[in-house]
């Protein structure tokens, strides 16, 4: 079933959250969805690595990068990871870069900019905890969905 953010709005209201809108699709898939996991770091791009190194199981990488437009936290090389671990999409509070490869693999990737620096290493942040931007809070094993239109939250699968 494809996934449609209006028609999740129009049949699910009571049980959605919606994400302002702020972000650009970037990705080769333009509508993804499914279970969130969740990061919480800054311009440091360390645990992203290691999230898409495992099996992503058709999930949702949620990185809260507060909202740093200095660098870059995913790029090429962690989207490929992302679409080998079959990972269904990433969500980035801050910047991608080498968007036009990303852009032409089977990833759903949105994101706030690009940005060609990459990041510092110093394996530094918090993984699967609760995270907050865009007007709502981002719960590790919740559902996240995204398509053309928005990017919309339920505790519940609703696809």
């Amino acid at each position: 079933m494809p996934i449609q953010t209006a028609d999740l709005c129009d049949n699910h209201e009571d049980k959605l959250a919606v994400v302002a809108p702020m972000f650009s699709s970037y990705g080769g898939r333009p509508a993804f969805g499914g279970p969130m996991s969740t990061l919480k770091i800054f311009e440091d791009n360390s645990l992203v690595r290691k999230a898409l190194e495992s099996p992503g199981d058709g999930r949702v990488l949620v990185i809260d990068g507060g909202a740093s437009m200095r660098c870059a936290v995913v790029g090429d090389q962690l989207a490929e990871l992302a679409v080998k671990n079959g990972w269904a999409g990433i969500i980035v509070y801050g910047c991608i870069r080498d968007s036009k490869a990303i852009g032409e693999m089977d990833l759903g990737v949105f994101a706030l900019g690009t940005h060609p620096r990459k990041t510092v290493k110093r394996n530094v942040g918090e993984v699967d905890i609760a995270v907050t931007f865009g007007g709502v809070t981002f719960h590790p094993g919740h559902y996240a969905y995204a398509d053309e239109d928005g990017v919309v939250l339920s505790a519940t699968p609703l696809l």
